[in-house]
């Protein structure tokens, strides 16, 4: 049987990227440092992926198993050895800490085999894939670097499915929304996965995802926040609010029509879709979920930062997404490390120098500008 090696058994890999190599007939060896869920997988060697609709449709996913790459070392350089895919959902902060690992299966690999690898980051992250591959690269020598080409290939790929934060008390079962998007970028003839999508460039494609839906997610977890707010659909049943994503995603719209040369009416029909798929009320999502991490979501080449810097430089708008970086600004939930931490920068050293570190802004740039404005606008 084919096998597929997936770091990451958390909800996004089991209930997206790991199900759909399990429905396209591959073995998944899902590598993880949670004790509880590996020792689950090899244990049921299966589990449910359930769709938030009115139906409830489950799908049984099988051919699964766990390795924990704290204390099983070997066994994952043997899977890497072994596997047609390799593939991580564990974000973009965890892919430097799991490279030497990685490194030393490559490594093994190429020495026995000339079989073809195929190595993608699932991640919300611009050219995830071409950071990892740095990482390894790190790891590795001379001699095996020479060996790698030919013999792996590591391919840039746009992911999109909403898995929020799950009630499954020790269950491995998923709940996920029934829509989902999986893009490689390649040239090369890969092995077929249900569900994904090849394309010769991914650009479009990923920032056309990260600055809508990503941008969007955040927009509203960030504006829900402030208005005291529990879930994403509660969220969107203020009418203010929406409009105030609909502007911000009218911003990051007129510069991905600009930049990729889309067509107007349809980049229109896709925001209102993804507004919709905001408003599931079945997936139940927390607004502190989607707005944890907000060191990261603000950097300069995230899903708010990025869209303004790039606005301002084609000569574009970009009041409303200066008002979402405030929004980001201001969360300061307490059950979020990244959330503290910001507080607390933002205390020790003031907006400007925390735009600078964190957001790569100019402290004299007119977005920085925009932004302490509404900072302290929404502030009261």
């Amino acid at each position: 049987m084919k096998l597929a090696v997936h770091f990451g058994a958390g909800n996004i890999g089991r209930g997206f990227i790991g199900a759909l190599f399990s429905q396209s007939g591959y073995h998944v060896t899902f590598v993880d440092i949670a004790d509880q869920v590996i020792n689950q997988l090899n244990e049921e060697k299966q589990y449910q992926v359930k769709l938030a609709t009115d139906q409830q449709e489950s799908m049984t996913i099988g051919n699964v198993s766990g390795l924990n790459n704290m204390t099983q070392e070997q066994e994952v350089v043997d899977a890497i050895g072994k596997a047609s895919y390799l593939t991580t959902a564990i974000g973009p902060n965890i892919l430097p800490h799991i490279a030497p690992l990685m490194a030393k299966g490559i490594t093994k690999r190429v020495k026995n085999t000339d079989e073809k690898l195929y190595v993608i980051a699932c991640e919300n992250q611009i050219s995830a894939t071409d950071l990892l591959k740095g990482y390894i690269f790190e790891h590795l020598d001379e001699e095996t670097k020479e060996q790698i080409a030919g013999k792996v290939y590591f391919l840039n790929s746009a992911v999109d499915r909403i898995v929020p934060i799950q009630n499954n008390q020790g269950s491995l079962d998923v709940l996920v929304e029934s829509y989902y998007e999986w893009v490689v970028e390649t040239s090369e003839s890969i092995p077929p996965v249900e569900g994904m999508k090849i394309v010769a460039d991914l650009a479009p494609f990923i920032e056309r995802k990260l600055f809508t839906v990503n941008t969007g997610h955040a927009v509203i977890a960030y504006h829900g926040y402030l208005e005291n707010k529990s879930t994403i659909d509660q969220t969107l049943a203020d009418e203010k609010i929406v409009k105030q994503v609909q502007a911000t995603l009218g911003e990051t719209g007129a510069y991905l029509i600009k930049q990729y040369d889309l067509n107007q009416d349809e980049h229109q029909q896709y925001i209102e879709k993804i507004i919709n798929r905001f408003k599931n009320a079945y997936l139940n999502d927390a607004v502190t979920r989607v707005g944890r991490s907000p060191l990261r979501k603000l950097g300069p080449n995230d899903r708010l930062v990025r869209p303004a810097s790039e606005a301002k430089k084609a000569g574009l708008p970009f009041t409303n997404l200066s008002r979402a970086i405030a929004s980001a600004l201001l969360f300061d939930y307490q059950g979020d490390e990244e959330a503290v931490k910001l507080q607390a920068m933002i205390n020790e050293n003031g907006l400007p120098a925390v735009l600078k570190e964190v957001s790569g802004l100019d402290e004299n740039s007119d977005i920085t500008k925009e932004v302490i404005s509404y900072y302290n606008l929404l502030k009261k």
